[in-house]
């Protein structure tokens, strides 16, 4: 059926498979399906689906990383994902929406309840929000074009990497990115740095913006966020 939107299935239980894919079908919806993280990849360079329903829990590759490369790969970026988990602790929830899952899931879970979210991530999509050269937090203001940041009127001077990584948490309005997924998006993927390497360039950001450096906020055992709110009790500046 032409226009049918492709869902892409990745989990390596086979039932669970089958009847996400019965579902789906039935729902409307066209779908493929992978066992594996690498699987899931080469599934998604074949042909880019729609949206994917991602297991976290995968043999090669964990559905992090897999979700991960998805996000900092640019023909991908845009595709929402679902994360699934037979998890359910507050700590799995906030590590797969850090390496940019749209929505998470616990096992077991409602049909009903996955295929509305399925099309309300879909429906989401197809009228994005435009992206705006110019971001604002707070005080500051940066323009990804011109490569310019002004904080109280003034120009605030940053390396190319601190400025993408500037950039970055900005773009993510609030979510928190893991160090990794920082590195990602201001250097690409495939570039392996140490974490202390992101928080030697955090702390340059930080002292370039003075007395506003509460924009950026340390996130224990995650990673970091900017935002202009009061500072949550799990959070450090």
């Amino acid at each position: 059926m032409p226009g049918r939107k492709l869902i892409l299935i990745v989990d390596d239980e086979h039932d669970l498979v089958e009847l996400l894919t019965y579902n789906l079908g039935k729902a409307g919806f066209e779908t493929i399906s992978a066992s594996t993280g690498r699987q899931a990849l080469a599934a998604m360079s074949a042909r880019v689906p729609d949206l994917v329903v991602l297991d976290v829990m995968l043999p090669e590759l964990s559905g992090t990383e897999v979700a991960s490369r998805v996000r900092t790969n640019p023909a991908t970026a845009a595709v929402p994902i679902i994360m699934l988990t037979a998890k359910s602790e507050d700590v799995d929830q906030i590590v797969g929406l850090t390496v940019g899952a749209d929505d998470y899931m616990s096992k077991p879970f409602s049909m009903k309840v996955l295929l509305a979210r399925i099309e309300a991530l879909l429906r989401r999509a197809s009228h994005p929000v435009p992206e705006s050269r110019s971001l604002h937090v707070g005080q500051l203001e940066i323009d990804t074009e011109t490569h310019e940041a002004h904080l109280d009127g003034q120009i605030v001077k940053l390396t190319l990497t601190e400025f993408r990584l500037l950039a970055a948490l900005m773009q993510a309005n609030g979510r928190v990115l893991s160090r990794s997924a920082l590195m990602s998006r201001a250097m690409g993927p495939g570039v392996t740095v140490t974490d202390r390497t992101i928080d030697v360039h955090m702390t340059s950001i930080r002292k370039r913006l003075g007395k506003h450096q509460s924009l950026i906020r340390t996130v224990r055992g995650v990673g970091y966020r900017m935002t202009a709110e009061p500072v949550a009790a799990d959070e450090s500046v």
